[in-house]
This record gives C-alpha cells, structure tokens and sequence, in this order.
C-alpha cells in the first residue's frame, strides 16, 4: 500500500451481498481495494452534461470536415459520420452501463483489467495514455495556428510566445482542479453549442437563398457535381474507398468522446449524471455531427479547390468557405475565435483525461506509485505533472522537420482510437457474462441497455475491420509507402506487444465469467448520494432544468 499522507477521502467499501461478505483485512489485500483513492467528487452535474454535449469538440468538426467532404463527396460524409456516430455511440452505450455500475477511478481501463485481464487493462492504459498526451499538445498546435488568422507576421518567435501562453494556461486550469476544470469546460462548451447553432442557421439561410447574393442551392452540389467523389477513380469502387477512407478521418472528430466516463470517480451523484450524459450523447452526435455535415454537404462542392488547401485557420472551413462564396462578411472572424477556444478547450480536456488515466494505472500497479500521489483536495498532482511534460512537444511544429515527425505520430492516434473502441466492446462482453455468471440482474441497474451485446459486436465488428483495411491505398500500384504502412497498422502491434509483455512478466490467471470480481471497491447509492443545493438565482434555476 503506498504511503500518500495527503489523501482525506477513505477507500470506498465494497457492496456488502450475502456471498461476498469481506471483512477488513480481506478489503485492505485484495487487489482492486489495496490502494487508496484520493481523487474526490467536486465536479458539479451541469459540468458533466456540458462536458458530455461538447467537451472534447475540437477542431476536427469545424475544419477537417471540409477535407471529409472532398473525398468522400457529400452523401459519402454524411454516410461516414452516420456510421462513426453509430459506433461512437455504442461505445458510450457499453462504457456507460460498466461506469454507472461501477463508478470508480481508472474508467474503462480498470474495467478492461477487471473483467478481462490484468494484461488487457495494462496494454489499454498505456496506449491510450499516450494517445492523449499526444493529442493534447497537437490541439495546441491547433489553436497556435488558428492565431495566424489575424497574425500577418507570424514568425517563429510569435508561434512559440501563443504556444507558451496556450500551454501555461491550460496547466493553470487543471491545477486549480477538478472543479474549476469543470467551470472552465463548462462555458466553454457553451460556447461550442451558441456557435454550432451559428452555423445550423446560416447553414440554413444560405442553402434556402437568403445570403446577401439570394442564391438557393437546395440540393444542387448533390446532383453536381454528384453524391459521391471519384476518390480513387472514377468508378463504383473508387468512391466506396472514398467513404471508407471517410470512417478514420471522421473518427477523428468523435475521439474523446469517451473522455466522460473518465470523470465518473470525480462527479456528484456519478450514477445519475452519468445516466443523463450518456443519454444525452445521442443528440450530441446526432446534431452535432451528423445534422452540421449534412447542411455543410449542402453549401459546398465538393470538388472545390479551396477544400484541400488547408491552411489551419477558419479560411479552410467548409462553413466559411461558404459564407465566403454567398457574399457573408464578418462572421469569419468570429468563427475563427470561437474554433480558437474549440481546440484550446479540447487540449485542456485531454490533459485532464491523461492525467487521470495515469494515476488509475498508478493505483493498480500499472504504473509507478508515485503516480497515485494526490493533495489534500483530490488532484494528482504528479499524475498532471507527468502529462505536461509532454506539452512542450507543441514547440516542433516552430520547426518543420520536427512537424512533420510530430504529425506522424499524431496520425497513430486516430486509429488508436479504434483499438480502443473495440476493446470497450470485448471487455462489455466480459462484464456480462460475469453479471449474468454471478446471478445480478441487469434490469434493475441505473442504466441498463436493451440493445446488448448487439451494440458491443457492432462496435467490435467495425473497429476490426476498420483496423484492417485501412491501409489498403499502400497495397495499390505504386502507392507503396513504408512510412504510410506503419501509420496504418502500428497501433494493434502496439497493444499486443504492451499485453504480450505484461502476460509473460505477470503471468495474470484468466478467470471465468462466474469468477469475475463484480463487487469489491463498487460504492453503494448511499455513499456517492449527493442533493443538489436549491438555485440561487435565475440563471441557476434555468440551469439546473437543462442540466440535472
């Protein structure tokens, strides 16, 4: 057990069922119980029903949606998004049973160890952490670019003073903690929502002719230059690889998604904000994603140039382009503010999730135990720590060898993203097999899914193929890439070679269903109740009707 003098909040008990009466010394040596967990429950349910709307939206649905377009053409993306939503959303639908079941620290990478194997969990948790840590400073970059909008004279000096600023305050905003974190995202998912409802209307106004030019499109761009794009050909099969190409790029957009259930162990009443978020996630993807890329798809072609000449800042979205083209001036510039704060938000997020990822790890042993060192008031302070050493890799985007390498591995990270959606379904089935083995009714959860385990093999069905063939243009005649055939295939490599190691050195037992721990370490309703506090003025009683 380590020593973390610092930490106020007693280990959770366990349920206490007729069959798995513990007594103490049983709770203090069993493996998922040995260890304390310091983090405590101070982000607030309005937190985590914005943070579930619009917290890790970033600049993937504002920008790259316009390069998503002009590969795949415009019924091809919306068919994109409408599958990677699905599989997103049966994601959360597996995620959201296990965290609200179980809400406790390390998320589904302790699920992952719990009910599958020690071996798995450790592989997820590394791998995902390093895709985040990853993420994080590539989202910094982001919004380091988003600023030459306005910077004529973006030098390299001038990148590394925004990237410096960016950086120190993202730092600040987790280190204050979990619940100025949550205020923080709070707004800023805010913002997202009053700018995607922006772009809906002039989405809307535009396509319906009532741009400053009274152009009505309606549906022309589908008819010409045509639903599909001729990606790899003009032929049936060259637009099918242009949609298929669409299911990586679009899933970019949706990574992160699952950062929700990693706050499970730090929020009021996870059981039931948890309940609601999830629920609410559905309409996230649904208007969010699917509705905003099919008013996109209306008002752009998308055999225009000026899709594929990304330049990073707002001038390459499909929404300014169009406001652009109708003849609508000034809302570029607030477009480009709010798609700033999108990815600065998105990277604050992604340290918050890394940050706890690790110190999950580091409570079961997967990680250091001086990870699992938390203050006083629940922050793991090293955990972060360790996550903001590698924020400064934003700095080699200043040098254009070093970005080319740094976008290189960013790549590996949307990918990676599939390897853990299908490791969330695997390890569902697991945990209801042992739900079942252990005689617990389903039906009487919090939040039970009626569409199990046919979301689970939905998500592991695509993420499988996904993950295989998603290389296929390094198999085409002289499109053979070293460098591109690793980006495609190294992330499952990695994570048999992360549990591989781990089996051989740990030996851990593989347990059948009716063996699996469904109890120890699992809190009661009582002990994370939380009553919320009566509103104290208008603005919170409209807030507590939205969102609790």
């Amino acid at each position: 057990m380590p020593n973390i003098e610092d930490v106020e909040q007693p280990v959770e008990q366990p349920y206490q069922d007729d069959k798995h009466i513990q007594d103490e010394r049983e709770v203090k040596t069993d493996v998922h119980t040995q260890l304390y967990d310091g983090v405590q429950r101070r982000m607030e349910q309005r937190h985590m029903q914005m943070i579930a709307l619009a917290g890790t939206i970033g600049t993937g649905l504002f920008l790259n949606s316009g390069r998503i377009i002009a590969h795949g053409g415009p019924v091809g993306a919306l068919l994109a998004f409408i599958l990677t939503g699905s599989i997103a959303y049966s994601t959360l639908m597996c995620l959201g049973e296990m965290a609200i079941f179980a809400p406790i620290s390390g998320g589904y990478i302790h699920f992952a160890e719990r009910w599958v194997n020690p071996a798995i969990g450790f592989a997820l948790g590394w791998q995902v952490s390093i895709q985040y840590c990853i993420s994080a400073p590539s989202e910094i970059i982001a919004a380091n670019i988003l600023v030459s909008f306005w910077d004529e004279g973006f030098s390299q000096a001038h990148q590394a003073a925004y990237i410096t600023a960016f950086i120190v305050v993202a730092a600040l905003i987790n280190y204050a903690g979990v619940a100025w974190f949550g205020e923080f995202e709070f707004w800023m998912a805010t913002m997202k929502i009053i700018l995607v409802i922006i772009l809906i209307v002039t989405a809307l106004v535009i396509d319906l002719g009532g741009g400053p030019q009274q152009d009505r499109i309606g549906f022309r761009y589908w008819i010409h230059p045509g639903p599909f794009a001729p990606y790899y050909g003009n032929s049936d099969v060259g637009r099918f690889l242009g949609w298929f190409t669409n299911l990586v790029q679009a899933a970019g957009s949706y990574m992160g998604i699952e950062m929700v259930i990693v706050a499970a162990a730090e929020v009021k009443n996870p059981r039931v904000a948890l309940r609601k978020a999830v629920k609410r996630l559905f309409w996230r993807i649904v208007i969010f994603y699917v509705l905003l890329i099919f008013l996109v798809s209306l008002i752009v072609r998308y055999d225009d140039p000026k899709l594929l000449q990304s330049k990073g800042t707002s001038a390459s979205s499909p929404f300014v382009l169009a406001m652009t083209r109708a003849g609508i001036t000034g809302l570029p510039h607030f477009v480009n503010i709010c798609v700033l704060l999108s990815a600065f938000s998105s990277g604050s997020s992604l340290m918050y999730s890394a940050s706890r990822m690790i110190y999950g790890m580091a409570l079961r042993g997967y990680a250091p135990r001086l990870f699992a060192r938390t203050t006083k008031r629940g922050l793991p302070i090293v955990a972060l720590t360790l996550v903001n050493c590698f924020m400064p890799l934003a700095y080699m985007s200043i040098s254009k060898g070093a970005s080319t390498v740094f976008n290189w591995l960013s790549n590996l990270t949307a990918l990676s993203g599939y390897v853990v959606w299908g490791m969330v379904g695997i390890t569902y089935l697991r945990f209801k097999a042992g739900v079942e083995a252990n005689g617990i009714d389903r039906r009487s959860f919090h939040y039970y899914n009626r569409m199990q385990p046919f979301t689970a093999l939905w998500v592991i069905f695509w993420a499988t193929v996904i993950l295989l063939f998603n290389g296929w243009k390094v198999f085409t005649r002289g499109n053979w890439s070293p460098s591109d055939f690793v980006i495609a295939y190294i992330p499952v490599p990695i994570f048999i070679t992360l549990a591989t190691g781990f089996w051989l050195v740990k030996r851990p037992q593989w347990l059948k269903p009716a063996e699996l721990d469904m109890f120890s370490n699992i809190p009661t309703d009582e002990m994370v109740a939380y009553e919320e506090p009566p509103p104290k003025n208008a603005f919170m009683k409209v807030a507590n009707v939205l969102f609790t």
